[in-house]
């Protein structure tokens, strides 16, 4: 049996890392959420996927060293740690529902996704220093972006926790509930992605991917030259006429996807 439950409904897939007692990910879990990951990039009927983890205790431990320390080596398989740190090609909505301790690997995978929702109770740290290594699954690479560099800095030179409410007055988690109500909340913000234009929010993402680093004239030449097929693909679809036909004829939209 897998570390991974699936449950895919109106457009939205939610996984659960499930593996007792912390929701440690070892090698074995790292390519089932691969090869999940891949299953949502390439099915055209999914358009937003939730992840987060089983109990109320643990969002993630992040990598299993109990395992690592048993001879299991650090195979992540395609993807990256837990098959998305790596993931540059999903171009799809991810959102984290982060419902308790986000640890190591585990606060990197929330990174990883495009929106965070944590629970009152969530704690996030990177103790990679205190343990000899280094968040190299892109906790060096997000968290300084996410927040104040010194802040960013603070956390990752010294491993220390932070809560969900100063998680969410630095900006590096969209919304903070009471526990009872983590996943109804992400399933809300994912219903609505759900419901808009598949291509425009496919694009949306590639636009910000590609354009984050450069100046805003940049940006405006990239979308200009051809360099983001998903705008060019957007802006000349089907849906992009089916959207402000609907809107004249005050109807919801149907979305086609071409």
């Amino acid at each position: 049996m897998g570390a991974i439950r699936t449950e895919a409904r109106d457009g939205v897939l939610e996984l659960t890392i499930d593996r007792p007692p912390a929701n440690a990910i070892d090698s074995a879990t790292s390519r089932e959420l691969g090869e999940a990951f891949v299953a949502f990039r390439d099915d055209p009927s999914l358009r937003v996927a939730i992840i987060t983890g089983a109990g109320d205790r643990f969002f993630s431990a992040g990598w299993d060293l109990k395992a690592a320390a048993a001879g299991d080596l650090e195979d992540y398989g395609e993807g990256g740690f837990a098959g998305l740190t790596e993931r540059f090609d999903l171009d799809k909505p991810v959102i984290a529902a982060v419902n308790g301790f986000a640890a190591g690997g585990g606060f990197e995978l929330a990174l990883a996704c495009d929106l965070i929702v944590a629970s009152s109770t969530a704690t996030f740290l990177l103790p990679e220093v205190n343990l000899g290594f280094v968040p190299d699954a892109g906790g060096v690479f997000r968290l300084p972006v996410r927040m104040p560099r010194a802040i960013a800095m603070e956390l990752l030179l010294t491993g220390r926790r932070m809560d969900a409410a100063e998680a969410a007055r630095w900006g590096v988690v969209n919304r903070v509930t009471e526990p009872s109500g983590l996943l109804d909340a992400a399933k809300q913000i994912a219903a609505r992605i759900a419901a808009a234009a598949p291509l425009a929010t496919r694009a949306v993402k590639a636009i910000v991917a590609a354009t984050e680093e450069l100046p805003v004239q940049n940006g405006y030449a990239a979308l200009r030259d051809g360099s983001i097929p998903a705008y060019d693909r957007a802006i000349g679809s089907d849906d992009a006429q089916e959207g402000p036909r609907a809107f004249t004829e005050d109807r919801d939209p149907e979305w086609t996807g071409r």
